[in-house]
C-alpha cells in the first residue's frame, strides 16, 4: 500500500491520542462524589469541576480537530 495515499500520517495519529488522552483526563477531573436524597455533597461545585475539567476537555477536543486537519509533510 503506498503511504501517499493515506489520509493520516504518524504524527496525526500521535496527536490525535494525545487529544484523546486530554478528553479523557478531562472527564476523570469531573467525576466524584454525588449528592443523593439523603446526603449533600457540596463537593459536586467544587471548581475544578464545574471550571477545570470544562476547559481541560475542550482544549483536548480543539487539539483533536488540529490533528485531523493538520497536514503531514512531504518527505
Amino acid at each position: 500500500m503506498d503511504k501517499k495515499n493515506l489520509a493520516f500520517g504518524k504524527t496525526n495519529f500521535i496527536l490525535l491520542g494525545v487529544g484523546m488522552l486530554i478528553v479523557v483526563i478531562g472527564f476523570i477531573l469531573m467525576s466524584g462524589g454525588e449528592s443523593t436524597d439523603t446526603a449533600y455533597d457540596p463537593e459536586i461545585f467544587s471548581a475544578m469541576r464545574i471550571k477545570v475539567a470544562p476547559v481541560v476537555c475542550f482544549i483536548g477536543f480543539v487539539s483533536m480537530i488540529y490533528a485531523i486537519i493538520h497536514k503531514p509533510k512531504d518527505e
